[in-house]
């Protein structure tokens, strides 16, 4: 007989605003699924009993997004933290998904698509401070991982 495992908040679970807000992507077709608003997934993952709420910087502020749209994101997701007591233990930077970083961010051909890449990341990692996380995870998604045969990574870095 198998037991039921009921969680609680001294076990941590966190929950990442991509998997939550997952809009069913793939290498063959657009997303099936409508956006999902980073505050309410707060809100409901609060309610779900989770601990924390972890994320890319461009699933909490839409890429391109101004100074002050971006100030209004933050805004309003760091009061949803305070309203549930939510945490963010853990933050990254997406470096993937839009097609500047086709050749990757750090080790991109492009000197300036390097620079933006570690501008964006430094920016990044200050909001995940900001907003509490301890962990902080550099993961880079297309470095050698999806064009490996475009650069030589020696020269690139």
């Amino acid at each position: 007989m198998s037991k039921r495992f009921n969680a609680t908040l001294e076990d941590r679970f966190t929950f990442g605003l991509w998997t939550v807000g997952w809009q069913g992507r793939d290498p063959f077709g657009d997303a099936t699924r409508p956006a999902l608003d980073p505050v309410e997934t707060v809100h409901r993952l609060a309610e779900l009993g989770a601990y924390g709420v972890t994320f890319h910087d461009d699933d909490l502020i839409p890429f391109g997004s101004s100074d002050a749209e971006r100030e209004s994101h933050i805004k309003r997701f760091r009061q949803a933290l305070d309203a549930t007591g939510l945490t963010v233990p853990m933050a990254t930077t997406n470096l993937f998904t839009h097609p500047v970083f086709k050749d990757g961010g750090f080790t991109a051909n492009d000197r300036d698509v390097r620079r933006y890449a570690l501008r964006k990341t430094i920016r990044n990692i200050d909001l995940a401070a900001e907003l509490g996380a301890k962990t902080y995870v550099a993961w880079g998604g297309r470095e050698g991982a999806e064009s490996g045969a475009a650069k030589d990574v020696r020269v690139a870095l």
